[in-house]
């Protein structure tokens, strides 16, 4: 009889997982989201300056014009993306010429003499995903110069890839990392798999050894930047420049995070990366709003007068799709997968898309509130991770 309770039991709460999973996916519509995008996007590139600065990052509140940046940027990789994923989405040319454009004016940054550990974001994204759609032999080129300049940036002794150079000067720190960094570590594996230098391989695999060692605290939340020693390796503190506080959770570093670990786990099928993947998303999930798109930090006391930041919620909606795909518990990959879908129909929704406010795809990204900058905005990487994400999700309801 006691088997039997269990065995329905268990067999209640499969079928409300999947039931929960068939709902969810009503609430939203990737076709129609893309198509979306798709049009968003035809409008920014029919307006974009013919310029040295022409790489669309920030539209202000209040504003319907981008402001543009140029190939030194850490944003400069997110609209050629975009684009090549718009090609990738509609089968349009149209997106395959302009993709080619804006990617060819990011070359100077694979050998640029100020090396700096946001290579991944800006190369990956648009010679990464140009070549996985064309496999154009000059991008493939490109892409390995570029993993080999993030990789100057590795120090041995701490192990991980240093960041913000200028930073760690004025604030008298000897090495510095930043959460940000498990994000570049795609383009290092891809180049090690593709005919760059196996060591490639094993300074990312370091890389995000040394960051789950040190990155986070007990619950599982994360530092945004750690200060290590670099005559010992060790670590001296956790800090932060764009959350609430030393000690706060910064929402998109926790969704950082999420990504890169799964990320991980997907390029070395090392478990102890989705074993992790799946803590930092949970802590990250137990404490989002009810529409699932969280305040810029976790624990700024005065929530709910914070801004939101729908980057965040976009990259971790892409992270938890994918992740979903690879925990072997069916029950929580379900939730993972439910979450993401709730998190990309409230990001559709009127509240956060642009729609008739501007040209990009959604609104109410913070990027550095302790700062004061980009605050309540449209920014162009929450738009390529939501656009991401839905392609996705449509890629795993078709399947």
């Amino acid at each position: 009889m006691i088997k039997y309770i269990f065995k329905k039991t268990a067999l209640s709460i499969i079928l409300c997982s999947f039931s929960g999973l068939i709902f969810a996916q009503q609430k939203i519509s990737p076709v129609k989201e893309i198509k979306y995008c798709a049009s968003q996007a035809d409008i920014t590139l029919k307006n974009i300056p013919d310029a040295e600065k022409n790489q669309p990052r920030t539209i202000e509140n209040g504003s319907k014009e981008w402001k543009y940046v140029d190939y030194r940027d850490w944003c400069s990789g997110f609209w050629s993306g975009i684009l090549w994923n718009l090609y990738a989405a509609t089968h349009d040319d149209k997106w395959k010429t302009a993709a080619d454009k804006f990617t060819r004016e990011l070359i100077p940054r694979a050998t640029h003499s100020g090396f700096d550990h946001d290579l991944g974001f800006i190369m990956f994204n648009s010679f990464g995903n140009g070549y996985r759609l064309t496999k154009n032999p000059e991008y493939k080129e490109v892409i390995l110069k570029s993993a080999d300049s993030l990789a100057k940036l590795f120090n041995p002794k701490v192990g991980t890839i240093l960041s913000w150079q200028g930073m760690a000067k004025w604030k008298g720190w000897p090495h510095n990392t930043i959460i940000d960094n498990m994000m570049n570590l795609e383009l290092l594996f891809w180049a090690s798999k593709n005919g760059g230098s196996h060591k490639l391989y094993d300074v990312a695999v370091t890389h995000a050894e040394t960051t789950m060692k040190n990155h986070f605290r007990q619950d599982y939340s994360a530092y945004h930047v750690i200060v290590y020693d670099t005559a010992t390796g060790k670590k001296i503190k956790g800090v932060t420049a764009q959350g609430y506080a030393d000690n706060s959770m910064w929402a998109r570093g926790q969704a950082w995070a999420i990504y890169g670990f799964t990320m991980c786990y997907r390029e070395t099928k090392k478990t102890e990366f989705l074993d992790f993947a799946q803590n930092i998303a949970d802590i990250y999930l137990k404490r989002l709003p009810e529409d699932k798109v969280p305040f810029y930090d976790f624990d700024d006391p005065a929530i709910p007068n914070v801004p939101k930041d729908a980057s965040a919620a976009a990259i971790s909606a892409s992270a938890l799709l994918e992740l979903s795909e690879y925990v072997p518990d069916k029950i929580k990959a379900s939730n993972y997968r439910n979450q993401a879908i709730s998190t990309l129909a409230s990001l559709s929704s009127a509240k956060y898309q642009s729609r008739d406010v501007n040209s990009a795809f959604l609104l109410h990204s913070t990027g550095n509130k302790p700062s004061n900058g980009e605050i309540d905005v449209s920014i162009i990487y929450a738009d390529y991770y939501y656009l991401e994400a839905l392609m996705r999700l449509e890629k795993l309801q078709n399947n």
